[in-house]
């Protein structure tokens, strides 16, 4: 039985991954939850699953819900110290990382220095921080198998040839809510309407971030990192329908794709317990009937990610830290109504423009580089309120 830690059990890739879990009860076990702030699910989840040791970041919710740790018969941990310590500890050998954000990063190189399987979501890790994460691989033995649907399928897609045969990656993008959607009308985009994803369901940062295309652009960085592809050899096709979740495309031009209907708990099952697979009880792709498959560029003059992920990448160093904090930052000032949807990309820009081409070889210059690109975008939003 192996032993699982959920960082973010209470977020949409958190229950998934609890539902898994559910369907192989003799296969694993779980060690420990961790969650930011939601004592009430946290607590649901403990009186279920029996861990011996959750950790709660923030440190008042974590005081609250010591109180219920005797009759609960459960070790509390907090803040990013306690994330570190149940992510290494010896009894775990798999660390699924669905923490939102930056603060991910050093619970991803904390599992990878312990030599953990690392099953991940936080795609920040690799993008912050993608060379200290491949390092940290390195030296203590862990590996990750990723959990994003994209990253996922191209892991899987990798298997059918060599590396030195790959010549492009392909990553799929439903081309979120507005994909048709005039450039004209995006100041006029409210947040209900962000949040309204064509295919999946997902929490709100990255839903806001799928709305932008800067999930793309995150991803194309996380590939960069994940499968040591240079950038120029990761493109991005808008699809639709979301059954295609990615393609790799080899030398004699053929392309193998990775097909299912859209639905997280498949590449989370994959990741628990590669190289076996499981069979999970979820909707089947049914080609009995007839099935669309459509594709066409992304619209690189209405959705800006793109470029400025390839912008940052090219610059290095500090540049995508500052990328990621900034884009952070901005989608949290759109959802609490502060800056409008195209802001964005705006404030995204001027943050990498304005960035000090630094090298970011440590996690404390990570973090000064991610709080640059918070503070510049903060005082775009104060400008934008004078």
């Amino acid at each position: 039985m192996g032993n699982l830690v959920i960082l973010g059990s209470s977020g949409s890739i958190g229950q998934n991954a609890l539902w898994v879990v559910d369907q192989f009860p003799e296969e694993l076990n779980i060690f420990g939850l961790a969650v930011g702030s939601n004592i009430q699910a946290l607590k649901s989840q403990v009186e279920k699953y029996h861990p011996g040791i959750v950790c709660i970041v923030d440190d008042k919710a974590a005081g609250m819900f010591r109180s219920d740790a005797a009759r609960l018969g459960v070790e509390v941990l907090s803040g990013q110290d306690g994330l570190e310590s149940i992510c290494s500890a010896p009894e775990v050998d798999i660390v699924l990382n669905a923490i939102v954000g930056v603060t991910g990063l050093r619970s991803t190189l904390a599992a990878a220095g312990a030599g953990k399987r690392i099953a991940l979501a936080n795609k920040e890790s690799m993008v912050a921080g993608g060379e200290l994460v491949n390092k940290a691989l390195r030296d203590g033995g862990g590996e990750i198998i990723p959990v994003d649907s994209e990253h996922s399928a191209i892991f899987q897609c990798l298997k059918a040839g060599r590396d030195q045969d790959v010549r492009r990656l392909i990553l799929t993008s439903s081309g979120g809510p507005f994909r048709n959607y005039p450039r004209a009308k995006f100041a006029g985009i409210t947040v209900d309407q962000a949040l309204q994803h064509p295919t999946w369901k997902m929490g709100r940062k990255i839903t806001v971030d799928s709305a932008t295309l800067m999930n793309k652009g995150l991803e194309i960085i996380e590939a960069v990192h994940l499968f040591g592809m240079p950038a120029e050899k990761i493109d991005v096709v808008i699809h639709p329908q979301s059954i295609i979740h990615s393609m790799v495309e080899f030398v004699d031009g053929s392309i193998v794709a990775q097909m299912s209907k859209p639905d997280m708990r498949l590449p989370i099952e994959y990741a628990l317990f590669y190289p076996e697979r499981r069979g999970i009880s979820v909707a089947d792709l049914d080609l009995k009937n007839s099935l669309s498959l459509d594709f066409e560029p992304p619209d690189e003059t209405r959705f800006a990610s793109l470029r400025l992920a390839r912008q940052a990448l090219a610059a290095g160093g500090a540049a995508p830290a500052i990328f990621n904090g900034a884009n952070e930052a901005a989608v949290d000032a759109f959802l609490s109504r502060r800056i409008q949807f195209p802001d964005i990309f705006s404030a995204v820009e001027d943050a990498l423009n304005l960035a000090r081409l630094i090298e970011c070889d440590s996690v404390e210059k990570i973090t000064q580089a991610d709080q640059y690109g918070r503070d510049a975008v903060r005082k775009f939003v104060l400008a934008r309120s004078v």
